[in-house]
This record gives C-alpha cells, structure tokens and sequence, in this order.
C-alpha cells in the first residue's frame, strides 16, 4: 500500500510540473506574441523556454537520412518511424519522424521536447535535438550503434 501511496505521489507530481509547463509555455508564447514557426526560430536562438535541444530544419534531418529512405530505417513504433542519419558535423543519430496523424499538437510536442532535453540519465538515450517545421515533427536522438534494450531482451 505504501508503494502504491508514493507511486501516486510521483504521478501527481509529474502532472503537476508537466501542467507547470504548459503555463510557461503559454505566458512565453503571449509575450512574444509568436506563431509555431516564430517559436522554432526564437529556440534556434535560445530564447523560447530555455530548451537545451538543437533545432533542426526538416530539409537538415531529411538530408541526414537520405530522404528517408527504407535503407535507413531502424525501426518503426505506434508513434512513428526511426532512421538512421548522419548530420552535417559527421555525429551519426537516430531520427524518430513522429506520425503526422497523431493527436498531439505543437505546444504538446514542445513540452515533450522540453522534459525530454532536461532528462539526463545514463540508461536513457540523450535527446539532441528536434524539428517543428511545418506539420512535420522529429527528435532526433544520440545513436545507440548496440541497438535497444529491447533488441537484447528479446532478440
């Protein structure tokens, strides 16, 4: 019971600070009186919620992974597709192209990128950086060049 008790406070928690920030987000969006596109360029610069994560156009990551091709596809989920890519500096990534049918919309997106940049954690794959170009969204993630946990638990 007491397990079940600190569970729930956990979660309550989570919910909070994840409704903590989408107020931020708000009042930061009112201020500047900004569109998605202002919002991705203003985080280029370092100036829309503090958000650690590159920003990435999609004709960047769409290059990194050559079009997207099947060759590079790593694997494919509920939430999207992962491609292999390989960035103009030479650091080779995972590219998650998220599905443009999902229910999620750009401010909740932000928010995910914004929790996913202040994780840090040596059993978590390091968020480097994403795109919100247009109607596309992308994270893009450090390679894992082992594969997933899941490659080694049930492979």
């Amino acid at each position: 019971i007491i397990h079940q008790s600190c569970f729930g406070i956990r979660i309550s928690n989570l919910l909070v600070y994840y409704r903590g920030l989408l107020v931020v987000l708000d009042k930061l969006k009112a201020r500047t009186g900004s569109d998605s596109n202002k919002e991705a360029s203003a985080s280029k610069e370092g100036n829309a919620g503090h958000i650690a994560a590159q920003t990435f156009t999609f004709r960047e990551l769409a290059g990194a992974t050559k079009n997207f091709r099947q060759d590079c596809l790593l694997g494919e989920g509920g939430f999207g597709r992962v491609y292999r890519g390989r960035l103009e500096n030479g650091q080779v990534v995972a590219v998650k192209q998220l599905d443009r049918n999902g229910l999620q919309g750009n401010r909740e997106f932000l928010v995910e990128v914004l929790m996913l940049s202040l994780l840090h954690h040596p059993n978590l794959v390091n968020l480097i950086g994403y795109c919100a170009d247009g109607d596309q969204r992308l994270l893009v993630y450090e390679f894992m060049p082992l594969g997933s946990l899941e490659d080694h638990l049930h492979g």
